[in-house]
């Protein structure tokens, strides 16, 4: 059996990139601090540097959210450390380690692991290395996923006891411009399409696109006791139509309430 979901996913509302907003830049310390003081659980990306490390950041190049250009992974940790973030009132780019010990497990952790390989292809595994070394031994409730299933099969080999899931959409044609010239890449996108790999990569749940959650394979992963989180709510009213079939929202922009008890267990 895979390692089950911490019930603390399904009760506090999850902040996208951490709660983010003036002076507090995406997947910034001060964004992941604000998340933990006000109670919220906390969604941020990995992405790898030149050396090795589990860096928080979102995209593979520095061009949107820092002065600097280039691929993340064209550099080293210690000058990503560096690099502030647009926006930020201090701090660079931290690192998967910072975060664990800023979060200290006061509140949930889901650690969205970014494609590596440029298409949802076979990955080199360095990046699921660095965040299975990482989260050893760390004691909070966190949980691992990514859009691409082989990240998840690499994690199960790297850190078998971390829960882990897919974040999953409609992938349409438009998001895999080659697939009508290539057979391949077509059957490749109808099978993220149809989370197939759900299975045979031991996942323990899904956080689907808020828009899409009327799809017959989110009803049938339901079905089976499959928590189903979703991205990304935007306000009120976005929430109360995901939370039609979402067992809890990942949000930015707003600040939905959290549960009249506090924080929820953790599930053991």
């Amino acid at each position: 059996m895979p390692p089950a979901l911490p019930r603390d996913f399904l009760h506090l509302p999850i902040a996208h990139r951490a709660l983010h907003g003036p002076g507090r830049p995406e997947n910034s310390t001060a964004a992941i601090a604000a998340a933990v003081a006000a109670g919220y659980g906390i969604e941020i990306d990995l992405q790898g540097s030149a050396d090795g490390v589990a860096m928080v950041f979102h995209d593979d190049t520095l061009d949107r959210l820092t002065a600097e250009a280039g691929p993340v992974r064209g550099r080293a940790a210690a000058d990503l450390a560096q690099i502030a973030l647009n926006g930020a009132d201090g701090g660079g780019i931290p690192t998967l380690a910072d975060v664990l010990a800023l979060v200290a497990g006061r509140v949930p952790l889901l650690v969205e692991i970014k494609d590596q390989s440029g298409g949802m292809g076979p990955v080199d595994e360095a990046l699921e290395k660095a965040a299975a070394a990482a989260l050893r031994g760390y004691g909070g409730p966190v949980a691992v996923m990514s859009f691409n299933p082989h990240s998840m099969a690499a994690m199960a080999r790297h850190a078998p006891d971390v829960p882990r899931g897919l974040t999953t959409y409609a992938f349409p044609k438009k998001d895999a411009p080659s697939a009508d010239a290539d057979p391949a890449i077509e059957a490749g996108r109808k099978a993220l399409a149809r989370i197939v790999s759900f299975d045979d990569v031991g996942a323990s749940f899904i956080s689907h696109d808020w828009h899409d959650l009327a799809r017959p394979r989110v009803a049938e992963l339901k079905a089976r006791g499959v928590p189903v989180l979703s991205w990304t709510i935007r306000s009120p009213e976005e929430e109360a139509v995901a939370r039609r079939v979402a067992d809890n929202i990942t949000f930015e922009g707003y600040l939905p309430p959290l549960p009249a008890t506090g924080t929820a267990d953790d599930g053991e």
